[in-house]
C-alpha cells in the first residue's frame, strides 16, 4: 500500500490524541503516508462513514456513550470485510466479543508504542495481502469489495454485473471499471472479464471457473489467456 487511512474513535479527546501521536510516529518511522481522523462518538463516525467508506484501520474504544464501540464495529463490518478493526479498551471483559466482528487485536489501556506498532504492522500486512478493492453499491449502501473476491464481470446492456460472493449490478460501462482492476483480470471477449485467480479450465470457446461458472471465450483470445495465466502465476 502507498498510503493508509486510520480512524480513531474514543470519547476521551486526550486518549484519542495520544493514539493519534503514537500512530503518526509509527508511520513516520516507516516513511509511510498516513491519513488520520479522530472521532469522539460512534454517531459522529457513522455519519462520516456513510459519506466516505475509504478507511483501512479503525482504532476503536468499546466504552462509548450512546452506540457502543462493539455495535459500531458490527455496523461497519456489514459493508466492509477488509477493514482492520483494533479495539482499545481499559477493560478485558469484551475480549471474546471481538471474534464476532473479526477484530484484528484487542489492546488494553494504557497502550504502549511498542504494542501498537506491532498491531499496526499486522494490520498493514493483512491489507497488503488482500490487495486493492472496488467501492460498489449494495442494498446497504456503498461497500468495499476486494478484487480478490471478484470471480468475473459481465456486461448486460448499459449495466455491468460483478460476480463475487454475491452479485452487484452497476450502471457503468466496463471500460470505466477495467482501469480499477489489477493484472489478475483478463478480457475474454467484448462483454466479459475473468479473474485469473479463479480459472480452473480453458477451452477454445469458454473458461470454467472454480465455482463451476462458465464464461465465453473469443477464439482469438485463446492463446492470449494462456500467456496471461502463465505470466500471472
Amino acid at each position: 500500500m502507498e498510503d493508509c487511512t486510520v480512524w480513531i474513535c474514543d470519547d476521551e479527546p486526550q486518549q484519542a490524541g495520544f493514539l493519534q501521536r503514537l500512530t503518526a510516529d509509527w508511520a513516520k518511522r516507516r516513511a509511510f503516508k498516513l491519513h488520520i481522523t479522530q472521532f469522539h462518538s460512534a454517531e459522529e463516525l457513522l455519519f462520516a462513514y456513510d459519506a466516505d467508506k475509504r478507511v483501512d484501520i479503525l482504532l476503536l474504544d468499546i466504552e462509548l456513550p450512546g452506540i457502543s464501540g462493539m455495535e459500531l464495529a458490527r455496523r461497519v463490518r456489514q459493508s466492509d470485510r477488509q477493514l482492520q478493526i483494533v479495539f482499545v479498551s481499559g477493560y478485558s471483559d469484551y475480549l471474546a466479543d471481538g471474534y464476532e466482528v473479526e477484530a484484528l487485536h484487542y489492546l488494553l489501556k494504557p497502550v504502549s508504542a511498542q504494542k501498537l506498532d506491532a498491531v499496526l504492522d499486522r494490520a498493514l500486512e493483512r491489507l497488503d495481502a488482500r490487495g486493492r478493492s472496488l467501492l460498489v453499491e449494495s442494498d446497504e449502501g456503498l461497500c468495499r469489495l476486494p478484487l480478490s473476491e471478484i470471480r468475473w464481470l459481465e456486461v448486460m446492456g448499459n449495466y455491468v454485473t460483478i460476480h463475487a460472493g454475491r452479485d452487484y449490478t452497476l450502471r457503468k460501462p466496463l471500460k470505466d471499471l477495467e482501469p480499477l482492476l489489477d493484472e489478475s483480470f483478463f478480457r475474454t471477449g467484448r462483454s466479459f472479464l475473468v479473474n485469473l485467480r479463479f480459472v480452473k479450465e480453458v477451452t477454445r470457446t469458454q473458461v470454467t471457473l472454480t465455482d463451476a461458472s462458465t464464461v465465453p471465450l473469443s477464439r482469438r483470445r485463446y492463446d492470449a489467456i494462456h500467456h496471461a495465466i502463465i505470466s500471472y502465476f
